[in-house]
């Protein structure tokens, strides 16, 4: 049986673990978790264990079936969607994992969920825009007589700037029919 890991091995565990928290529909292989913790592979796998009481792979597959399961009761996506989103890369390890875990398929898990009733499903579109992200905005056209320089500093008394058609007024005086 392996000894329990010490205060500063804990730390790099925990990094471990909140790596495969945050990153668990990538494709995070085990070798760099380990090496990132500063264990072999074979000896990272042995110390996750004892100090979570499951292998890092096991702890990753729960952790995106958990994921699923509230894909499942609030999103309107296929499950086929769900499996890639949550980082399977096959439907049919995803559906033997998550039965394996849940007792019953994706489908009838979503099924049993809206049996039991709970807010309504946020559409596809908009679960997979928070997954990818948003597109950045367009850069706003300049106006016309924007392009002419910077902007002018505001008044010592603390008034905002005067627009640029007044400003250029004021220097060469009012503007002649």
């Amino acid at each position: 049986m392996t000894a329990a890991p010490g205060t500063s091995a804990l730390r790099m565990l925990r990094q471990a673990r909140d790596r495969i928290d945050r990153d668990y529909a990538e494709p995070v292989g085990i070798a760099s978790l380990a090496a990132a913790a500063g264990y072999s592979h074979a000896h990272f796998i042995r110390a996750f264990h004892a100090a979570y009481g499951e292998t890092p792979g096991a702890y990753r597959t729960r952790r995106r079936v958990e994921r699923a399961c509230e894909l499942l009761r609030s999103v309107n996506l296929s499950v086929t969607e769900i499996c890639h989103a949550v980082g399977f890369t096959s439907l049919g390890s995803f559906s033997a994992r998550f039965s394996g875990l849940m007792g019953q398929s994706p489908t009838a898990y979503r099924a049993e969920a809206a049996r039991r009733g709970g807010p309504a499903p946020i559409p596809g579109c908009f679960a997979l825009m928070w997954r990818t992200g948003l597109p950045a905005p367009p850069e706003p056209a300049a106006a016309p007589g924007e392009a002419d320089g910077p902007e002018p500093f505001p008044s010592p008394e603390g008034r905002p700037p005067a627009p640029r058609s007044a400003i250029s007024e004021k220097r060469s005086g009012p503007a002649q029919p």
